[in-house]
């Protein structure tokens, strides 16, 4: 039997799927959501304020709450919440793509660096998948995962709203999904970039607030135990 919000008439302003949805976290880590991860060591504090401050600010008032908020209620419901983390496979990072070569971004794997931020500690039975490509769909086998778990709705949050959010929102559209992005629940450096993305990528997704949509997810029956 097709979902109704599937035989429904074509558009992206589609509620989730019930029984067929994910929550994805994009590079919620130690490494750049930490003042004091890799991204941002050598830098003095000064330096890291002034460049940073905004989006540390953000994170703290705005992005960490709602994604603690997105967490709870997904799990609640028993909707699948998977996380993404910019890591390397190996020490040396040999395996990454040229751009973050090129960028300088390497996490050895098993670092703290790579771990997810305390805030939002996965479950034990979450799935976090190590990325070295902007998009998480270039660089890991998540499209096989998802379509694994029966995905067809994509709720997307984390940072940067212009960048690695962006990527995978543009490339989970164009692989079939229904894409949701939580636009209180992600995050740049600065607000004229994270709104100047949202208008761009208006055109691939589904937009909402947090608030909003837990109100949806409250309204989903909870998947079966398995």
């Amino acid at each position: 039997m097709i979902p109704a919000a599937l035989s429904a008439p074509l558009s992206r302003n589609v509620p989730l799927v019930p029984g067929r949805a994910a929550l994805l976290f994009v590079d919620v880590q130690n490494y750049n959501c930490s003042p004091d991860g890799g991204e941002y060591q050598g830098l003095p504090a000064a330096e890291v304020d002034a460049r940073f401050g905004e989006f540390f600010a953000t994170l703290r008032d705005v992005a960490i709450p709602n994604w603690q908020r997105l967490q709870a209620a997904f799990r609640r419901a028993r909707i699948e919440v998977l996380y993404t983390v910019i890591a390397s496979l190996t020490q040396d990072g040999r395996d990454r793509s040229l751009d973050y070569k090129i960028t300088g971004f390497h996490v050895p794997p098993g670092s703290r660096d790579a771990q997810v931020i305390d805030a939002l500690a996965p479950g034990d039975d979450e799935i976090v998948i190590p990325k070295t490509s902007s998009s998480v769909f270039i660089s890991t086998n998540i499209d096989y995962v998802l379509r694994n778990l029966g995905i067809v709705s994509l709720v997307v949050a984390g940072v940067l709203t212009d960048q690695c959010v962006d990527s995978t929102v543009r490339d989970a559209c164009d692989l079939g999904y229904l894409v949701t992005v939580v636009t209180d629940a992600c995050a740049t450096l600065t607000r004229e970039r994270h709104e100047s993305s949202l208008r761009n990528n208006a055109g691939y997704a589904r937009q909402i607030t947090t608030s909003d949509l837990i109100a949806e997810v409250q309204q989903l029956a909870p998947a079966p135990l398995p």
